[in-house]
């Protein structure tokens, strides 16, 4: 039987209003030691890269428009395929168009060779 998404999603995923400035989602990245509010590419690629001013540009200014996610009780390999042909390091998770947790490469590593360096890296303790 195949495992399911919610069996390794983290639960009750970190949300920002799509006004927030960029520094301000960074900032909470940065002090609650989460990477998911903006992707480093979007930060890199639409604010540092373009010249943009992380105080006056909002997270919708810069997220990227093509959201790509799964559901709960998705198989955990759809996950994998939806990561390796798009190239993402997480997925939301949602269910009933609300957010309900997130799945990153890590927990996938953790879940498919918990003994791999990828897993152990995922279960380090975030630096701060």
């Amino acid at each position: 039987m195949s495992r399911k998404i919610r069996e390794v999603m983290t639960k009750r995923p970190a949300t920002v209003a799509v006004q927030v400035t960029v520094a301000e989602a960074a900032r909470r990245m940065r002090d609650e030691g989460i990477g998911d509010l903006v992707t480093d590419r979007d930060l890199v690629v639409r604010v540092i890269a373009e010249g943009r001013e992380p105080e006056s540009t909002s997270v919708s200014d810069v997220c990227s428009p093509d959201l790509v996610t799964v559901g709960p009780d998705d198989d955990i390999d759809k996950a994998v395929d939806l990561m390796r042909s798009r190239a993402l390091r997480r997925l939301p998770v949602t269910e009933g168009g609300r957010p309900v947790g997130v799945v990153s490469l890590g927990d996938l590593a953790v879940d498919r060779d918990g003994s791999s360096a990828l897993a152990d890296i995922s279960q380090a303790p975030p630096n701060t």
